[in-house]
């Protein structure tokens, strides 16, 4: 049974037949356009498929080509240029010469000022202990190059002697790299002159205070060995004759003038045929030995055999080179 509003099917029949033709084409006609524009939608998804899979395609396989990872071997968009070669402009030879032009070389006869970084003790350094020290202003090469104020100088202890059994202690070092921030070049040095902390202190204050009206800077000081430096960018005569000029003070506690001999003992003027102005920091010009280091002597200076090889003795029981002791180093031919 059916529920009593629900037509059954002959009533249903009779119905949709008894509709007038007008409704009835209406409706088949609706169909038709229905049909018609699916029909068209579905083939212009096709088309658009047709076209976009193709391309979507391509773009993966050249993408997938130029990754430098599956790269092949000669595929020079796979492989990275050499360092070394040259781009269009010229900028990797140009590169190479600029690297050529800030390599510097150091000749020898080179003054080298230094202050040692860490202490030296007979009681407490063994051998093959490595030391630094400070360059402590800039150093005048040939050709408009420099060694900058604060590059190292490197060493390493070579022998220690305690002096146990009534034996004089003895250290014994050589310097033999100097490095900057771009490079590191071996060297052989001897030692021309070392003085305690406390004299480089006094070379660097005036020995008059300055009144209200200096400059403080301007004031004269004295350096380690007696040479008279005439303030900051003033000149620098011989202790004993105020008319001799050796050299020129150039700011920040820096001084550039040429070594001289010191009579009487193995300290020599210019050698290898190098007259440069040499920066001497708190040193004179013909500074020689050991200013202010009780009990400390140069055993062996480097210069002869074995040339390089810097020797300190101590009559005291314990020998002991303390940090901030400064030196002067002469850069020296094998």
């Amino acid at each position: 049974m059916y529920p009593a509003n629900v037509p059954d099917g002959a009533t249903l029949h009779q119905n949709l037949s008894g509709r007038p033709a007008s409704a009835r084409a209406g409706m088949e006609r609706s169909e038709s356009e229905k049909t018609i524009m699916n029909t068209r939608r579905a083939t212009t998804n096709r088309g658009l498929a047709g076209f976009l899979w193709p391309f979507l395609g391509a773009l993966l396989c050249a993408a997938f080509l130029t990754h430098p990872s599956v790269a092949q071997p000669g595929n020079s968009r796979g492989q990275a240029p050499p360092a070394s070669s040259a781009g269009p402009d010229g900028s990797g030879i140009a590169d190479e010469k600029e690297a050529a032009k800030n390599e510097i070389k150091v000749v020898p006869g080179t003054i080298l000022p230094v202050r040692l970084n860490s202490s030296l003790s007979s009681s407490k350094s063994k051998a093959n202990e490595v030391i630094s020290a400070r360059i402590m202003q800039d150093v005048p090469l040939a050709g408009g190059a420099k060694i900058p104020e604060g590059s190292q100088v490197l060493g390493y202890v070579v022998e220690v002697d305690a002096g146990k059994g009534g034996s004089p202690a003895r250290i014994s070092l050589r310097f033999d790299k100097v490095r900057t921030a771009r490079q590191t070049i071996p060297i052989t040095t001897n030692l021309r002159a070392i003085a305690g902390f406390m004299e480089i202190l006094s070379a660097q204050t005036p020995p008059i205070g300055a009144g209200e009206s200096d400059v403080y800077r301007w004031l004269d000081t004295v350096q380690v060995g007696g040479d008279v430096v005439y303030g900051d960018g003033g000149i620098v005569t011989k202790g004993d004759d105020g008319s001799h000029v050796v050299g020129k003070s150039v700011g920040g506690g820096g001084v550039l003038g040429e070594v001289s001999a010191k009579e009487g003992t193995q300290c020599r003027g210019p050698l290898y045929g190098n007259n440069s102005p040499q920066a001497l920091w708190v040193f004179s010009s013909d500074a020689c030995g050991t200013y202010g280091l009780a009990h400390l002597e140069i055993s062996h200076a480097g210069r002869s055999e074995p040339v390089g090889l810097i020797v300190f003795g101590s009559d005291a029981k314990e020998l002991t080179i303390h940090s901030g002791t400064g030196m002067l180093l002469r850069v020296t031919v094998q």
